[in-house]
């Protein structure tokens, strides 16, 4: 069995750097998120992100920013991570961005599943996320589920990411 050229880590404020190279690859304009935020979220207590370096040089190639928080609780583009006044039940999976040198590799399979099986060994109670350019479907494939947002301030913050986003839940 060939061994696999890269390895999960978690993400740290140093990584902001390759976050943002990453990101102006992977994104559009229209998704590119501040650097200074990026560092806030980075740098928040409750982040659980996760990183994927190249194991021959260490270089970072994909990441996962995620954080525990609430069910129903959207970041907004370019929001910080805020920690939920009731505690976490839920692990928000807010971003995530694989170099195109990547592609079938199945590296974002491999950081789903580990926040998946993280959120369960913490005992939450669901995940949530936004789903933007079409990615629908791939989270479907995950068990995530379209779910309906009431509350004004996030439907508000699900408005952020534009016309076609969906709010989407996987219960744990």
């Amino acid at each position: 069995m060939p061994t696999v050229p890269w390895t999960l880590r978690p993400l740290t404020p140093a990584d902001v750097g390759d976050v943002m190279r990453i990101q102006a690859q992977t994104y559009g304009a229209a998704f590119q998120e501040d650097k200074a935020v990026f560092a806030r979220r980075l740098a928040a207590r409750h982040q659980c992100s996760l990183g994927v370096q190249r194991t021959t040089d260490a270089s970072l190639l994909a990441y996962a920013a995620a954080y525990w928080s609430a069910p129903g609780h959207i970041t907004p583009l370019n929001g910080d991570f805020e920690l939920p006044i009731a505690g976490p039940s839920s692990l928000y999976l807010h971003d995530i961005s694989v170099l195109p040198a990547l592609a079938g590799q199945k590296v974002a399979h491999a950081l789903v599943v580990h926040l998946i099986e993280l959120a369960r060994s913490r005992h939450m109670t669901s995940m949530g996320l936004v789903a933007v350019q079409g990615s629908a479907r791939f989270w479907q494939r995950y068990g995530f589920a379209e779910h309906k947002i009431t509350d004004p301030t996030q439907r508000q913050h699900l408005a952020s990411y534009g016309a076609g986003a969906h709010y989407m839940v996987q219960r744990l």
